[in-house]
């Protein structure tokens, strides 16, 4: 299991409160219980996330020695995951490096990297854009870390861009998972992106998941307002 070194900040814990109360508030309605008349409004945070790795328990302790855990560098926005500390190089097929490599947390079942365009075009490797964990018939690279390196046969995508948000969110929004929307920034660089995927779970929180070439394209840092569409 991972080791947790660092508590998960306050800021965290009252966006996981305040996701629970907005579930139960949304499964009162669904059952007909009264409530007072105040209407729900999602939260929407639209994030970059920059490339990175997820890793299995197996592929861990390869590139980092028998028994290494992955420990927390910081939380993200998600509950209970976060950036590790561990960090590794990928190298391409013409032998083209790119380092420090963030693996974020916690240990998967599945080993997978996630890249921008940019990064698949500086490695050479011809990684297709997929939901992450479809990994079938993608490309691979060879891993390196500080104890041992990972010849993957397969496993780099670029991330299809996507929304996580819980029941709740979704009812507000009128989507359902699996569902394509539209995510519009305004900016100086003011963008549309078409084919953002619905994710649901009621572990989420609602938030957008750009790359980084999608980001820097539209200048989500200098935004003004970013809004969902149907």
């Amino acid at each position: 299991m991972s080791r947790l070194n660092i508590p998960m900040p306050r800021e965290q814990l009252e966006r996981v409160v305040r996701q629970i109360v907005r579930q139960r508030y949304a499964e009162g309605l669904a059952a007909g219980e009264p409530q007072m008349a105040i209407a729900y409004e999602p939260n929407l945070v639209v994030n970059i996330s920059a490339r990175h790795m997820h890793i299995a328990a197996e592929d861990l302790a390869t590139l980092f020695g028998p028994g290494a855990e992955l420990t927390v560098y910081r939380w993200l926005y998600q509950p209970g995951d976060f950036a590790a500390e561990q960090r590794v190089a990928i190298r391409g097929p013409r032998g083209r490096t790119i380092e420090n490599v963030r693996i974020l947390g916690p240990v998967r079942g599945y080993t997978q990297v996630e890249i921008a365009a940019t990064d698949a075009i500086a490695l050479g490797i011809d990684a297709p854009v997929r939901p992450s964990g479809q990994t079938d018939n993608t490309p691979g690279a060879l891993i390196i870390g500080p104890k041992g390196v990972l010849e993957m046969p397969s496993g780099v995508i670029r991330a299809e861009r996507h929304v996580h948000m819980s029941p709740a969110d979704a009812e507000a929004y009128g989507f359902v998972d699996g569902r394509y929307v539209r995510l519009q920034i305004n900016s100086d660089c003011a963008m549309t992106f078409d084919n953002v995927l619905c994710r649901v779970d009621p572990r989420f929180l609602l938030e957008v998941h750009l790359d980084t070439d999608e980001g820097n394209a539209c200048d989500l840092v200098n935004a003004t307002s970013v809004e969902l569409q149907a």
